[in-house]
């Protein structure tokens, strides 16, 4: 693999860099010489990559949005698809407890900003929004996979499933936050649980 110009290299240092200020302080609140000050560029170069501060979101946004999907890859390739389903959510608790790095619901911007830029910005919105639809389809794969290979019972639509899923653990993370605790994540773990493991009612 080549390594990256010195132009991408500015460009990914910006991004790098505001990603983190923008956990600590969310979009809007955020100032542009925050960004250039911590990232060590001039205005000027700043205004070469991003044509405005919006156009900066949304880059940010996609690239956070590239990242997960290769994480994903990583997690919901091998394994039954109960087990590639359960290892991906227990990701959002611990990406690894051993090593005390911090699950995915404490780096996930969509739980960050999802209310925030939906009102401030309609192109941040569709990049979150087309995310957040893919990442559902993805999972909903994962649990009609599961089915063929006998590790889930068949019930409920995938995607629908895999939609009450998502929504569950965004709830958690944003509840994780509120009460700097981790068990309403334990607690979508369980639920989780039992969800994958329903069959059809009768």
């Amino acid at each position: 693999m080549n390594a990256p110009s010195k132009t991408e290299s500015t460009r990914l240092t910006i991004l790098k860099t505001g990603h983190a200020l923008v956990q600590r302080k969310g979009f809007a609140a955020l100032g542009l010489q925050e960004i250039l000050a911590a990232s060590g560029v001039p205005k000027g170069s700043f205004y070469h990559y991003f044509a405005s501060k919006e156009a900066f979101g949304v880059a940010l946004l996609q690239r956070y949005i590239e990242d997960y999907g290769q994480k994903l890859d990583s997690l919901l390739t091998e394994g039954t698809g109960r087990a590639r389903l359960m290892r991906y959510f227990q990701g959002w608790l611990a990406e690894d407890a051993t090593a005390g790095q911090p699950g995915w619901a404490e780096d996930c911007i969509v739980v960050k900003l999802a209310a925030e830029v939906s009102d401030l910005s309609e192109d941040m919105r569709h990049v979150l929004s087309d995310g957040t639809e893919a990442l559902v389809a993805r999972l909903a794969d994962v649990i009609r996979d599961g089915r063929k290979d006998g590790s889930l019972p068949q019930g409920a639509k995938p995607k629908a499933l895999a939609q009450t899923l998502y929504q569950m653990w965004l709830g958690a993370a944003l509840l994780s936050r509120l009460t700097r605790s981790s068990a309403p994540l334990e607690r979508a773990l369980t639920a989780t649980e039992r969800l994958l493991d329903c069959g059809p009612q009768e």
